[in-house]
């Protein structure tokens, strides 16, 4: 029997894994490969923020699983994990329904003898009050398509006269990358709108506040990064807030620790991080305070070599010697399933697995079609700071990355010609 390997969880790291261990071992027939995710379709997550804002039509930029799988030699299964039994080497999913509630898959099991979980993380709101019942997260497609609903729909109801109010305000909780990008996202999207008529709310009513606990924004980065882009934000007429903790979130807006009440009509949580709370302590694994399993420089977690879990949804070590654990960043996640490709290639042949050592390529953070800023960093060249058009290049090239990984360059090509001709074709951003 070929040695079964389940990969859970369709992200970036977990659908790259997938396909390239299809192209070498599944397609020889040395292993079986199963993907499962709990929908049908992936989409790159660094990119939600556009979904939101509607500088992205989701549904063009959407990879098919079922197609994904049959082109790269492994299988898909839709599902959602919901129970381990590692004594029998088996995961349980639970039963997938329709929009009108009916059964569409049922509840099964999956049989594994190596089995990788890779199924993200989710935002964090602390225990905030009113957080979850009134913001929107970006966790999700269906999160990003519901905020730009709700945004549309203020811009059609002012445009047809049914709202008096002339002006929206957006509030945006955490000004790490998701924040930041969503906010200079959203000052596009106003542009856009009024260009296209829709001018029953001016660009300069869009009142955006984006609103960081910490003493800066972007606090992952340099100091020398986060800078030019508080400067770029406030020049946008984004309103940024530091050192303003969020206490409270209600129906109409938000208050601060100091007691401040930020009114708001559309609310989105961009702060912190967590792994789903399945895994905390699922069948014995150890996961830290965020729910993270954590694992050794292998990626097998700590109790149950059968197991490997990277990405988001895992507490690796650096690598450097410290206590420190690997950022969850889109590029830690590419470099362990390039890992992991080579690891269950040297498992399956009884060899000794590889250890990962996390490396630090930089940064980068678009400002829409405003400007970019970036850190790049390499053994000969140090760390080189990058801005505007260069900046702006290489941030697009990380996706074009992403796709070759998954497409090959050839498709890659294509896509990418193909997506220069839509732009000529389609509006800029998504009106529906």
């Amino acid at each position: 029997m070929s040695h079964r390997i389940v990969i859970v969880g369709g992200g970036a790291g977990g659908l790259e894994l997938a396909t390239r261990l299809g192209r070498t071992l599944g397609k020889k027939g040395k292993a079986r490969i199963t993907l499962v995710d709990a929908n049908l379709t992936h989409i790159w997550k660094p990119l939600l923020h556009e979904v939101a804002a509607g500088s992205l039509n989701s549904s063009e930029d959407e990879l098919n699983y079922v197609a994904q799988a049959k082109w790269n030699h492994f299988e898909f299964q839709l599902g959602r994990l919901c129970g381990l039994d590692r004594a029998s080497k088996r995961i349980q999913l639970a039963a997938t329904l329709d929009e009108q509630g009916e059964e569409l898959v049922p509840a099964r099991g999956l049989e594994y003898d190596s089995l990788v979980l890779a199924i993200g993380s989710t935002t964090n709101d602390f225990g905030t009050q009113g957080a979850a019942d009134h913001c929107i997260f970006l966790d999700t497609r269906e999160q990003a398509e519901r905020f730009h609903k709700q945004l549309l729909t203020h811009y059609l109801r002012a445009h047809a006269g049914q709202d008096k109010d002339d002006q929206i305000s957006v509030a945006i909780v955490g000004a790490g990358a998701t924040g930041v990008e969503l906010s200079a996202e959203l000052h596009h999207a106003a542009q856009e709108l009024s260009a296209y008529g829709l001018t029953g709310i001016q660009p300069q009513n869009m009142r955006i506040t984006l609103i960081e606990a910490g003493p800066r924004v972007l606090p992952a980065l340099p100091e020398r990064i986060s800078r030019p882009v508080h400067q770029t934000l406030e020049k946008l007429g984004v309103r940024v807030l530091t050192g303003s903790a969020v206490q409270e979130v209600t129906a109409e807006g938000l208050r601060t620790a100091v007691g401040e009440f930020i009114p708001a009509s559309l609310k989105v949580w961009a702060a912190g991080i967590r792994a789903p709370s399945l895994l905390k302590e699922i069948d014995g694994l150890e996961t830290n305070r965020i729910n993270q399993l954590v694992v050794r420089p292998t990626l097998q977690t700590t109790r149950d070599d059968n197991i490997f879990a990277f990405g988001d949804c895992a507490a690796c070590p650096m690598g450097d010697g410290s206590e420190r654990t690997v950022p969850p960043r889109a590029q830690a996640a590419h470099q362990q399933a390039s890992l992991l490709a080579k690891a269950i290639v040297a498992r399956l042949e009884g060899k000794p697995l590889p250890e990962y050592r996390y490396t630090d390529y930089g940064s980068l953070i678009s400002l829409s079609r405003f400007s970019a800023v970036g850190n790049l960093m390499g053994n000969l060249m140090g760390s080189v700071k990058l801005e505007g058009w260069l900046a702006r290049m290489f941030y697009v090239s990380l996706y074009r990355m992403h796709q070759v990984a998954l497409y090959g360059p050839f498709r890659t090509a294509l896509l990418m010609i193909a997506d220069r001709i839509g732009r000529s074709t389609e509006p800029r951003l998504k009106l529906h």
